[in-house]
């Protein structure tokens, strides 16, 4: 008869073995797709602003005139959500910051801030798949924008299964980029309201 430590142990390792396969199974899926060259522009990145968003130059007639980018489908953590949100910028500053990328467009090209919204190549690599995949980033569908949903998404349970980035239990992100940005703006309506209350009394 099996202690209860050494039933606990076959079960964590039929769990890794799971991961394991789970893992290869994905590979393989991502391996059998059909290579397609992505249409797009070329453009030149002139600063990397966060783990979501670029400026470059080369979209606009203005041949020096800066552009920002945001990469469709993924939210990367906040900058002052640490130590997510600088790891996502340096990660990203690190692979494309005065490189040129090729912007590949949906069906929405710009969003309500009027940011263009683009899947970014380099090096014929979907950094915008890659940022999920190493756990720097968070997949989220952006509707009309999804011709890349599935593929970000299948990344993300990879990443996850795998424990990297934000996923590490070690030191697991608590809050999506979204709730840390809601919490950032109730603190300030609270100090803000704390302040009038004081000159009032």
């Amino acid at each position: 008869m099996k202690t209860r430590g050494q039933r606990s142990g076959f079960r964590g390792q039929g769990h890794a073995k799971f991961r394991i396969v789970f893992v290869l199974l994905l590979l393989l899926i991502l391996g059998c797709q059909p290579e397609s060259t992505p249409q797009g522009k070329i453009v030149k990145v002139t600063r990397v602003v966060s783990g979501n968003t670029l400026e470059v130059i080369g979209l606009e007639a203005q041949r020096n005139f800066n552009s920002r980018v945001r990469l469709i489908g993924i939210d990367a953590p906040d900058l002052q959500q640490q130590p997510w949100g600088q790891t996502a910028k340096q990660q990203l500053e690190t692979i494309v910051q005065g490189n040129n990328v090729l912007l590949e467009f949906d069906v929405q090209e710009k969003d309500s801030f009027g940011r263009y919204q683009a899947y970014v190549w380099h090096d014929k690599v979907l950094l915008n798949e890659l940022l999920v995949a190493h756990g720097y980033v968070l997949a989220v569908a952006r509707n009309p924008n999804d011709k890349y949903t599935q593929q970000l998404n299948r990344a993300q349970e990879s990443a996850r299964l795998m424990e990297r980035g934000i996923w590490n239990p070690s030191q697991p992100m608590r809050f999506t980029p979204a709730e840390f940005r809601r919490q950032l703006i109730l603190r300030r309506h609270r100090t803000q309201s704390l302040l009038y209350q004081s000159r009032q009394s």
